[in-house]
Protein backbone atom coordinates (compact mmCIF):
# COMPACT_ATOMS: atom_id res chain seq x y z
CA UNK A 1 0.00 0.00 0.00
CA UNK A 2 1.71 3.39 -1.09
CA UNK A 3 0.10 5.06 2.17
CA UNK A 4 1.54 2.81 4.55
CA UNK A 5 4.98 3.34 2.57
CA UNK A 6 4.89 6.99 3.05
CA UNK A 7 3.93 6.91 6.77
CA UNK A 8 7.33 4.70 7.05
CA UNK A 9 8.99 7.43 5.37
CA UNK A 10 7.69 10.02 7.54
CA UNK A 11 8.77 7.51 10.45
CA UNK A 12 11.90 7.20 9.09
CA UNK A 13 12.07 11.16 9.07
CA UNK A 14 11.44 11.12 13.28
CA UNK A 15 14.33 11.15 16.22
CA UNK A 16 12.38 7.82 17.78
CA UNK A 17 12.62 4.62 15.98
CA UNK A 18 10.60 3.64 18.90
CA UNK A 19 7.17 4.91 16.93
CA UNK A 20 4.58 2.86 16.61
CA UNK A 21 4.18 0.99 13.45
CA UNK A 22 2.49 2.65 10.22
CA UNK A 23 -0.09 0.23 10.84
CA UNK A 24 -0.58 0.92 14.34
CA UNK A 25 -0.91 4.42 13.31
CA UNK A 26 -3.38 4.02 10.89
CA UNK A 27 -5.86 1.99 13.63
CA UNK A 28 -5.04 4.39 16.09
CA UNK A 29 -6.09 7.28 13.53
CA UNK A 30 -9.18 5.37 12.41
CA UNK A 31 -10.60 4.79 16.18
CA UNK A 32 -9.49 8.29 17.61
CA UNK A 33 -12.71 10.03 18.01
CA UNK A 34 -11.78 12.96 20.45
CA UNK A 35 -8.60 14.18 20.66
CA UNK A 36 -7.77 16.82 23.74
CA UNK A 37 -5.05 19.16 21.92
CA UNK A 38 -2.62 20.51 24.71
CA UNK A 39 -0.97 23.79 23.45
CA UNK A 40 -4.02 24.64 20.48
CA UNK A 41 -3.36 28.21 19.61
CA UNK A 42 -5.65 31.24 19.51
CA UNK A 43 -3.15 31.84 16.15
CA UNK A 44 -4.11 30.80 12.50
CA UNK A 45 -1.11 31.42 11.09
CA UNK A 46 0.62 28.58 13.27
CA UNK A 47 0.39 24.90 13.19
CA UNK A 48 -0.75 24.33 16.61
CA UNK A 49 -4.15 26.07 15.12
CA UNK A 50 -4.27 24.54 12.20
CA UNK A 51 -3.24 20.67 12.31
CA UNK A 52 -6.49 20.81 14.73
CA UNK A 53 -8.52 22.72 12.92
CA UNK A 54 -7.48 20.06 10.01
CA UNK A 55 -8.27 17.42 12.15
CA UNK A 56 -11.77 18.55 13.14
CA UNK A 57 -12.67 19.08 9.50
CA UNK A 58 -11.59 15.44 9.33
CA UNK A 59 -14.41 14.79 12.04
CA UNK A 60 -12.48 14.71 14.80
CA UNK A 61 -13.83 16.22 18.20
CA UNK A 62 -10.81 18.55 18.76
CA UNK A 63 -11.05 19.70 22.44
CA UNK A 64 -8.65 22.76 23.21
CA UNK A 65 -6.35 22.45 25.77
CA UNK A 66 -4.75 26.02 26.61
CA UNK A 67 -4.27 28.41 29.99
CA UNK A 68 -4.04 31.52 27.87
CA UNK A 69 -7.51 31.19 26.00
CA UNK A 70 -11.17 30.65 26.72
CA UNK A 71 -12.62 29.34 23.05
CA UNK A 72 -10.85 28.23 20.50
CA UNK A 73 -12.55 26.81 17.20
CA UNK A 74 -16.06 27.52 18.59
CA UNK A 75 -15.62 24.93 21.47
CA UNK A 76 -14.86 26.20 25.17
CA UNK A 77 -10.93 25.75 26.18
CA UNK A 78 -9.93 23.87 29.28
CA UNK A 79 -6.64 25.27 30.68
CA UNK A 80 -5.62 21.69 31.87
CA UNK A 81 -5.83 17.78 30.30
CA UNK A 82 -7.13 17.11 33.73
CA UNK A 83 -10.04 19.83 33.37
CA UNK A 84 -11.44 17.60 30.10
CA UNK A 85 -14.84 15.38 31.31
CA UNK A 86 -15.16 12.60 29.57
CA UNK A 87 -12.99 10.08 27.62
CA UNK A 88 -10.36 11.46 25.28
CA UNK A 89 -8.82 8.44 22.55
CA UNK A 90 -5.57 10.63 21.82
CA UNK A 91 -4.06 13.59 23.48
CA UNK A 92 -1.72 15.45 20.89
CA UNK A 93 0.55 18.17 22.30
CA UNK A 94 1.76 21.13 20.68
CA UNK A 95 4.15 22.45 23.55
CA UNK A 96 8.15 22.76 22.99
CA UNK A 97 10.32 19.78 24.28
CA UNK A 98 10.97 21.18 27.70
CA UNK A 99 7.53 21.61 28.87
CA UNK A 100 6.12 18.39 26.69
CA UNK A 101 7.37 15.75 29.79
CA UNK A 102 4.86 17.34 32.06
CA UNK A 103 1.91 16.77 29.60
CA UNK A 104 2.54 13.33 28.63
CA UNK A 105 3.29 12.53 32.71
CA UNK A 106 -0.38 14.31 32.69
CA UNK A 107 -1.94 12.67 30.02
CA UNK A 108 -0.54 8.78 31.44
CA UNK A 109 -2.82 9.56 34.98
CA UNK A 110 -6.32 9.43 32.65
CA UNK A 111 -7.98 6.57 33.50
CA UNK A 112 -8.87 5.96 29.97
CA UNK A 113 -5.03 5.94 29.09
CA UNK A 114 -5.42 7.75 25.77
CA UNK A 115 -2.12 7.66 23.07
CA UNK A 116 0.11 10.58 23.65
CA UNK A 117 1.30 11.91 20.53
CA UNK A 118 3.78 14.86 20.52
CA UNK A 119 3.85 16.77 17.29
CA UNK A 120 6.97 16.47 14.91
CA UNK A 121 10.08 18.39 16.58
CA UNK A 122 8.94 17.69 20.37
CA UNK A 123 10.28 15.54 22.36
CA UNK A 124 10.36 13.77 25.81
CA UNK A 125 12.05 10.59 25.70
CA UNK A 126 12.08 9.55 29.51
CA UNK A 127 8.03 10.26 29.68
CA UNK A 128 7.23 8.79 26.26
CA UNK A 129 9.44 5.89 27.24
CA UNK A 130 7.43 5.32 30.77
CA UNK A 131 4.39 5.65 28.72
CA UNK A 132 5.08 2.93 26.50
CA UNK A 133 6.61 0.95 29.52
CA UNK A 134 3.46 1.45 30.69
CA UNK A 135 1.58 -0.59 27.60
CA UNK A 136 0.52 3.67 26.13
CA UNK A 137 0.69 4.39 23.13
CA UNK A 138 3.06 7.44 22.48
CA UNK A 139 4.46 8.72 19.60
CA UNK A 140 6.97 11.74 19.39
CA UNK A 141 8.96 14.06 16.56
CA UNK A 142 6.10 12.81 14.05
CA UNK A 143 3.50 15.27 12.76
CA UNK A 144 -0.26 13.99 13.20
CA UNK A 145 -1.34 16.14 9.63
CA UNK A 146 1.22 14.18 7.86
CA UNK A 147 0.58 10.89 8.71
CA UNK A 148 -3.05 11.69 8.11
CA UNK A 149 -2.75 13.22 5.04
CA UNK A 150 -0.66 10.07 3.82
CA UNK A 151 -3.05 7.80 5.07
CA UNK A 152 -5.95 9.12 3.72
CA UNK A 153 -4.14 8.68 0.10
Amino acid sequence: MDDLQEVSRLLAASSDDGNPSPEELHELLERAERIAVIGLSRSPEKAARRVPSYLGAKGYDVIPVNPNAERILGQDVYARLSDVPGEVDLVLVFRPSDEAGRHVEEATQRPERPAIWLQEGIVADAEIAAARADGITAIQDLCVFRVHRALEG
